[in-house]
């Protein structure tokens, strides 16, 4: 029996320095487009469409299911190969919803995978804001994995 079983979820994510999001919506909700744009800004490609998830040490870890591994669709464009990181620990969940439906001064907010309580927040992805709002509640929601990566997030 396997002790540290794997949770395929809908689900794009990716690594900004040590911290790990995952963008969870419906087809079309855009996780794919706010992904490329923060991989524009210095992120990595952890998985797209899919993630493997699955639980080490107290800690949520992504990965790419082998067969998707390093491949993004870019709509309208097409399916991309892109550089990749392997795995990363999950710091942020960030459920893509209509711009009308974000509030405006919510609560702070957690979700339960695999058993541990990771923050949560909504956004609406193609604001031209949406990355910028990730990466600063990236920033107060991760704590010292994400300030160790603000250099290699730094805009040049």
């Amino acid at each position: 029996m396997n002790s540290n079983p794997m949770h395929l979820i809908h689900g794009t994510s990716v690594a900004l320095g040590r911290a790990g999001v995952l963008l969870r919506g419906p087809s079309g909700a855009g996780k794919s487009d706010l992904a490329l744009r923060l991989i524009d800004q210095g992120a990595e490609l952890v998985s797209d469409d899919q993630t493997a998830l699955s639980l080490r040490a107290g800690e949520v870890v992504m990965r790419a299911p082998l067969s998707i591994a390093g491949v993004i669709e870019a709509r309208g464009v097409g399916l991309l190969r892109l550089p990749r990181r392997a795995e990363a620990a999950l710091r942020l969940v960030v459920d893509l919803v209509s711009a009308d439906s974000i509030e405006r001064l919510p609560e702070q907010r957690a979700c339960d995978i695999l058993g541990v309580s990771i923050p949560l927040i909504a956004l609406a992805p193609f604001e031209a804001s949406a990355a910028a709002k990730l990466r600063l509640a990236l920033t107060v929601l991760a704590g010292d994995d994400m300030r160790a990566a603000e250099t290699a997030l730094a805009r040049p």
